[in-house]
């Protein structure tokens, strides 16, 4: 999330119609495959899963033992994904750096709370831990997050892989070519290939493709950057989001579990403007209680970081929600009428209907096409293949909230989270079933199974509703 310093004068007419903030309790819980609650790496029941944004861990949705039979006849013949890279580390220092310059003039002082004093060598250690990893790197939770997948994905589908590996088919990856997405297509290759080692020799290399998995900073995004940059309505509507009372008062509450009162007044009042203002501070708290999960395997003893005993509960649903809304905004179903956040995503969906469509016309010569990419690719698909929970834009004059719209990072794109179509034959016609997070999910409205209540799509009906004719 970024930090937005405070202003004196607000959108008032935007903050006027904000709605009441949903708490946890008017959210629906969120469960793993096996039906248990989802929570961050520490599993504190006291802190919901929505707090963590997208930064959010990867689970998959549903017991594998309850997936859908293909109808008689019908045979695996391909799949193809595109998965988000997994857990990673921060993609820099700076908050790690923000707060532990606070922390040691605090600490000189003798102006930290009892929990502020654990604060700063959990700080250190984190960022330590990270600079190992690498700044933005895998960690070794996404690491095994990729190897878990791919195991699962070839226990999903063993008629299909028996198949690929019978008819010596290529098994295609293809990433955005940035160091996390290559090196979560390696691990994920590595786990197929030792779930099954005559699938190795099939698995290519992985090639990269820019326009295709990172289309925000390739040519067919520059009206999309144009729109982050100077859109006049985004900027408002996100400061109007920020600078709210409640905003100010949950980083004051953040700042109080860390610095005694004397010092969280000398960061309100300015005397460190240089280093950031109270939601500067509370934002970098924040921020790293988001990733700490990311980073659970290079804990001590693998135990965790337990972030959560220095941010409540409810002040990192509050500062998730702010991350949440800037996501919604710049990379989701954003505002009704327009869809400059997402119709870039039409060169992936474009990609997934040509690999299945040249597999029925015999041109295609894979059997599987593995792509790998990031939230900023990932969340503009589903918006724009209304995917469940990114299907509800908002107005200017009534904004995104928890309370009014489905829309949750931690639901559409987790780390490691993906999307995936698995097509079965049966002479010349083709159905296709969609998994999202593992998960058998309908397409969009106005698209028809091939039964009420099946996960199964004829080909030519997705084309149709997709307009593909």
């Amino acid at each position: 999330m970024k930090r937005v310093t405070p202003v004196l004068v607000l959108c008032t007419a935007l903050v006027a119609v904000l709605p009441a903030q949903a708490t946890a309790a008017d959210r629906p819980a969120h469960r793993d495959a096996h039906g248990r609650a989802l929570h961050g790496s520490h599993g504190h029941s006291g802190h919901d899963r929505d707090s963590y944004g997208t930064k959010a861990p990867y689970a998959p949705r549903q017991n594998p033992r309850t997936y859908q039979k293909p109808p008689a006849g019908f045979t695996p013949v391909f799949t193809e994904d595109v998965s988000r890279h997994g857990s990673r580390a921060a993609s820099d220092s700076e908050d790690g750096d923000l707060v532990l310059a606070l922390w040691e003039k605090a600490a000189a002082e003798g102006q930290l709370t009892d929990r502020g004093a654990e604060f700063g060598p959990v700080v250190r250690a984190l960022l330590a831990a990270m600079d190992k990893v690498g700044y933005g790197n895998l960690s070794g939770r996404g690491e095994q997050e990729m190897r878990d997948t791919a195991v699962r994905l070839r226990q999903r589908m063993p008629e299909l892989f028996a198949k690929i590996a019978g008819k010596g088919e290529k098994i295609d990856l293809v990433s955005s070519g940035q160091g996390r997405a290559v090196a979560s297509g390696e691990r994920f290759a590595g786990g197929l290939a030792d779930a099954d080692p005559e699938l190795k020799p099939l698995i290519g290399p992985v090639r990269t493709d820019k326009d295709l998995l990172y289309f925000h900073k390739a040519a067919g995004g520059a009206a999309y950057r144009d729109y982050i940059e100077n859109d006049q309505r985004l900027a408002a509507t996100l400061k109007s989001l920020t600078d709210q009372p409640a905003t100010h008062a949950h980083a004051r509450d953040v700042l109080r579990r860390l610095f005694r009162e004397p010092f969280v007044r000398r960061i309100e009042n300015g005397e460190f403007a240089s280093l950031g203002s109270a939601v500067d501070v509370a934002t970098a708290v924040y921020n790293l209680y988001a990733i700490a999960p990311a980073m659970r395997e290079e804990s001590p003893r693998g135990e965790g970081w337990h972030m959560d005993r220095y941010l409540s509960a409810k002040d990192a649903d509050w500062f998730g929600y702010l991350g949440d809304a800037e996501d919604f905004y710049e990379k989701g179903p954003g505002f009704a009428g327009s869809d400059i956040t997402y119709k870039m995503a039409g060169v992936l969906l474009d990609d997934f209907f040509e690999q299945v469509e040249t597999k029925r016309e015999g041109t295609n010569d894979k059997g599987a096409e593995l792509r790998f990419t990031h939230a900023e690719e990932i969340i503009p698909l589903a918006a724009l293949m209304g995917l469940p929970g990114s299907t509800k834009p908002v107005s200017p004059q009534r904004p995104y909230t928890y309370k009014d719209n489905p829309w949750r990072g931690a639901d559409v794109s987790p780390l490691g989270t993906n999307i995936q179509w698995d097509v079965f034959a049966k002479g010349d016609r083709y159905l296709v079933r969609m998994l999202y997070n593992e998960k058998e999910t309908a397409f969009k409205a106005g698209c028809r199974p091939i039964g009420k209540g099946s996960a199964f799509y004829d080909l030519d009906e997705l084309e149709r509703c997709f307009g593909r004719r």
